[in-house]
């Protein structure tokens, strides 16, 4: 009898995939800051939570600066992250909108600097939480997550229907 021989392991996820699943639910919350009436983005919430546009630069914080973090390996501390002043730099829904819009194109040049390998790496994001690499930008994506189904409680307590929430194209 002839020993069994191991199979390759085969990739679940490729980087490639990865990006788009991220960015398929950043066009969702994209869609999602559009569909906010102007002022109530930037003052309306519900039950002590913070206004959707604060919570969507913590959105935009996080994913710039630890994509970047992640290529370079130069990490801001927590405390010099935008969010945690609890003010939207942007005032408008158009300038929020294109800030989203950059930090999408920041994504994407970092993402092609990224090699396979450093997925499994061990980082120290933001000087603060320590994991492989995959983990933290899985962990970026469920904050947005997070916080786009709190917009959605907004949206819905305003009368609005949200985007299709399984609609990422």
């Amino acid at each position: 009898m002839e020993p069994k021989v191991k199979a390759a392991v085969k990739q679940v996820i490729t980087p490639a995939e990865l990006l788009n699943h991220w960015q398929g639910h950043r066009r969702l919350t994209r869609r999602t800051i559009e569909a906010f009436p102007e002022e109530q983005l930037f003052t309306y919430s519900v039950g002590g939570m913070r206004p959707f546009a604060v919570m969507v630069n913590e959105m935009m914080g996080l994913s710039a600066a630890g994509i970047k973090g992640i290529v370079t390996g130069e990490w801001i501390s927590v405390k010099e992250l935008d969010y945690l002043s609890g003010k939207s730099a942007a005032t408008t829904k158009e300038e929020l909108l294109a800030q989203w819009d950059t930090v999408t194109d920041e994504i994407d040049n970092c993402w092609a600097q990224l090699l396979p390998e450093q997925f499994h790496e061990n980082i120290l994001a933001f000087n603060t939480w320590e994991g492989e690499t995959y983990a933290m930008v899985l962990y970026w994506i469920d904050n947005e997550i997070h916080h786009r189904a709190q917009g959605y409680v907004y949206l819905r307590s305003l009368g609005i229907e949200p985007p299709a929430f399984w609609n990422r194209a």
